[in-house]
């Protein structure tokens, strides 16, 4: 007995041309594995027919940098002192980890308009950093990458609200900054 399997195939129209976009995944996630075994951009633009700049391109579009200056913030951090430590000895160039405690300490201690101007010149500082790391509930780290235009590297600590602070694992912050730092 034969069994035919219908596989759905998800097409696309753009003006006269009709895309298939899995075809085109499968053809992108080739030549990421080609590179990521060793094979020159060349190599790979050859065999897929395509200019060694497509190639080229293409890896920057998912590039997270090497280096640069990396921002780390996160809330609520219950080991913040070990976390300090770490990325500084890491080189990280800004860090901001606060307890719960400290968290809802600058909402009570603050007038709204302060409040605001400092959440206003976090945003600004973190900015100018070419990596950012989120350490926090899962609503907090959508808003983060909804702020900022780049791509945001999160570790999620919880589901929101988190009312508690949170033990994060070191290595995990370790393998992420060994990744960035090459």
């Amino acid at each position: 007995m034969c069994t035919l399997e219908v596989v759905q195939m998800k097409f696309i129209k753009i003006g006269d041309k009709t895309i298939n976009l899995e075809k085109l995944h499968g053809i992108i996630d080739k030549i990421i594995e080609m590179r990521q075994n060793g094979l020159s951009q060349q190599e790979v633009a050859s065999r897929f027919k395509v200019d060694r700049s497509f190639v080229s391109r293409l890896e920057s579009l998912g590039e997270v940098r090497k280096g640069g200056n990396i921002a780390v913030v996160g809330f609520p951090i219950k080991n913040k002192e070990e976390l300090e430590e770490l990325l500084r000895e890491w080189g990280v160039n800004f860090t901001l980890l606060l307890s719960e405690k400290e968290r809802l300490s600058l909402a009570e201690n603050m007038s709204g308009v302060e409040l605001f101007n400092m959440v206003m010149d976090l945003i600004a500082k973190i900015q100018s950093h070419d990596v950012i790391i989120f350490l926090g509930s899962d609503k907090r780290s959508q808003l983060v990458e909804a702020i900022f235009d780049r791509d945001i590297i999160t570790i999620n600590i919880g589901h929101s609200p988190l009312t508690e602070d949170v033990y994060v694992d070191p290595e995990v912050v370790k393998e992420i900054l060994n990744s960035l730092k090459g």
